[in-house]
């Protein structure tokens, strides 16, 4: 069963979508939340983020998506007048949640949120980065479907509880999304906005979720800001079982 999203004033869109599976409707509510925006924030302005910091997160990684890094990089390029900071094709990442700054969260339970998650058995699935949308502070991919992602970040927030670390924001505030391009600067958002228009209808990247990655996450500065991390823990998952079709059981 997939846990129900709710508004919350610290996520973006505020508000969940009507409908949690439907690509025409995730992108067009990511498409009109982005749209009503009227002022892009910095990124790189956030608390808790200062100089040396380092976190553990949750994430999805992409080390060897050859298509999701190329149509990346064709955004990019088109959006290169905009002077935004770039995510590197090695530093494209789906955030799922936080676990807690590197110094609050002890070795012991960072072993034990990797083998809670190993006993959960968490299945596999299929996504699909649709080009391309935006918030406040970045241009980002929308994803979808939305339901598989936010079962998965329930059951790591649960597994978070269970080895009593900080965590992050609740799952009724998670809206998916894959990051392309950070904003470094307030400006207004109608250029951003008009210039990313023009890449809304490129064609979909699917993309086959195996893993979910336990990460230390940490910023650089040179040549520009970038996030980049450690895989601590690589989770398997489970690949789901298909059933056999007539002819199948015919010929046993």
């Amino acid at each position: 069963m997939t846990p129900e999203l709710d508004v919350f004033p610290g996520a973006f869109p505020h508000r969940p979508p009507p409908d949690l599976d439907s690509p025409e409707l995730l992108v067009d509510h990511d498409w009109r939340a982005f749209a009503a925006v009227e002022r892009m924030t910095n990124h790189w302005e956030r608390p808790g983020w200062h100089e040396g910091a380092r976190a553990y997160y949750w994430m999805l990684t992409f080390p060897d998506a050859g298509e999701l890094m190329s149509r990346a990089q064709q955004c990019q390029e088109a959006l290169a007048h905009l002077g935004m900071d770039c995510v590197p094709g090695d530093g494209l990442h789906v955030t799922l949640t936080r676990i807690g700054n590197a110094d609050l969260v002890s070795n012991d339970q960072v072993q034990l949120l990797a083998d809670l998650a190993r006993q959960m058995s968490l299945s596999a699935f299929d996504v699909v980065a649709h080009p391309l949308a935006g918030s406040r502070g970045a241009i980002r991919f929308t994803l979808a479907p939305w339901s598989p992602l936010i079962r998965l970040h329930a059951t790591l927030s649960e597994i978070g509880r269970r080895a009593n670390v900080p965590g992050g924001k609740p799952t009724a505030a998670f809206r998916p999304h894959l990051g392309v391009q950070y904003s470094n600067r307030e400006r207004p958002a109608e250029p951003v906005i008009e210039s990313v228009a023009r890449l809304h209808t490129l064609a979909p990247v699917p993309l086959k979720i195996g893993s979910v990655e336990l990460v230390e996450l940490w910023r650089t500065t040179q040549p520009s800001p970038v996030y980049r991390w450690r895989v601590v823990h690589s989770i398997p998952l489970r690949l789901q079982s298909v059933p056999p079709t007539r002819s199948d059981r015919q010929q046993v």
